[in-house]
């Protein structure tokens, strides 16, 4: 899948990544980076909302998810089960959201649960960065349930 196509995916599937003018930055196996711009993510202290960061984390993580498996030629619909975010600084331009597998070594394991049960658990882990630094980290859990490849 291609940074490109998942974008599309994003805004034609996920209406809010539209309208909080999310790209997608980088998308490999093991990493997506998604961005926004400050100006339609903005609070009234003229920083990234907190609703903002938080949903673009959940979308890198669900990103990661949806790709690999995509890559794979695998289905499944992906939902969020629990997550934590911590803020350390405001971010007062335009900010990302780095998602990776909280453990990369869990993988095959998440696969085979799948397709023997129907459904597994995988943990997704997230940076934010603002100007170039650090601002927060977000982890949570995310289900999948198998469904045929043509839906979504």
């Amino acid at each position: 899948m291609s940074p490109r196509v998942l974008e599309e995916y994003l805004h034609g599937h996920i209406p809010l990544s539209r309208a909080m003018q999310v790209s997608v930055r980088e998308l490999t196996d093991e990493l997506v980076v998604l961005g926004a711009p400050l100006a339609p993510n903005i609070n009234h202290r003229s920083t990234v909302f907190g609703g903002s960061a938080s949903a673009l984390a959940i979308l890198a993580a669900w990103s990661l998810l949806y790709a690999r498996l995509r890559d794979r030629e695998l289905s499944a619909s992906l939902v969020i089960r629990r997550n934590t975010i911590d803020y350390e600084r405001p971010m007062a331009g335009d900010f990302t959201a780095s998602a990776f597998l909280a453990e990369a070594g869990l993988w095959p394991e998440f696969l085979h649960t799948l397709a023997r049960r129907g459904k597994a658990r995988i943990a997704v882990s997230a940076q934010l960065r603002g100007q170039g630094e650090e601002a927060g980290h977000f982890g949570a859990d995310f289900v999948a349930f198998a469904t045929p490849l043509d839906q979504p």
